[in-house]
């Protein structure tokens, strides 16, 4: 066998170790005994393996997570990277006029404080729609990742802002993967903010205005159950249940939000 060949043989298997090793990382992570028991239930509509597959999360990036409210992807990502990579975290500002901002992020820096074992690598960093993502250097991360948040930040207006934030920290080359929920329908502007359901479209032209590239998008947080026009909004489903004890059962037969998942791309 020619020398040629042998050496692209190698780069082959060696390639497919490493493959198998990063998945191995991250499935143990998903499965670790640290993980919040009820956070755990979530996996069937969360998918966090696929999820972070599909955007291409490896155990050596550099990853800055928004907004991870009481840290359902903290409680993975952390113990993934923490070897070979770094997670930050941009959660809500330590002095907010929003004090159930300040009770959640309170909360997650108590969490990450008793268990030091998985979250001693981790830093933590603010985040205002309004004022950006402090303490952060431009293109200076692998990867963005926001987990249904989009509809927020469409709520005060500032969705072109934060998508042009992401960019700006990125490297170029970097991923920016987003998942939120997803209309069936076509919505207004107004309709996508009363319901927390969003057009597909919209979010995608929010992040091409911003300079991202789509790579693709996924099928991995689809739930073909959810219509997406439930009273009471996107809320109505599983985990919020705003609709009461006599709806439950229903909402609970069609599981959490039919969601998009983006992956996007900062040209180089």
């Amino acid at each position: 066998m020619k020398l040629t060949k042998l050496l692209m043989l190698f780069a082959l298997s060696s390639a497919t170790f490493v493959f198998a090793q990063d998945m191995q990382r991250l499935e143990n992570a998903v499965t670790s005994e640290h993980r919040t028991e009820h956070y755990v239930l979530r996996d069937e509509f969360r998918n966090p393996v696929l999820t972070l597959q599909a955007f291409g999360i490896e155990p050596t990036d550099r990853v800055l997570e928004i907004w991870p409210g009481s840290g359902w992807y903290t409680e993975i990502l952390a113990p993934y990277l923490r070897d070979q990579g770094e997670l930050v975290v941009a959660h809500f500002p330590t002095e907010s006029e929003v004090a159930y901002y300040m009770t959640l992020r309170m909360h997650f820096e108590e969490k990450l404080a008793n268990t030091p074992d998985v979250y001693d690598q981790v830093s933590i960093v603010s985040f205002s729609p309004d004022t950006g993502i402090m303490g952060v250097e431009d293109a200076s991360f692998d990867s963005v990742l926001t987990f249904r948040n989009v509809h927020n930040w469409l709520r005060g207006g500032n969705e072109q802002r934060v998508f042009s934030d992401f960019f700006r920290v990125l490297k170029p080359g970097g991923t920016l993967g987003v998942v939120e929920h997803r209309s069936h329908a076509e919505l207004t502007r107004d309709e996508m903010i009363r319901s927390g359901y969003m057009n597909q479209t919209y979010v995608i032209q929010v992040a091409e205005a911003a300079g991202f590239e789509l790579v693709e998008a996924f099928d991995v947080n689809a739930n073909p159950r959810d219509t997406a026009d439930h009273e009471g909004g996107v809320w109505a489903l599983p985990p919020t249940l705003t609709n009461g004890e006599e709806e439950e059962e229903r909402y609970i037969a069609i599981g959490e939000s039919d969601r998009m998942t983006l992956r996007f791309r900062k040209p180089e």
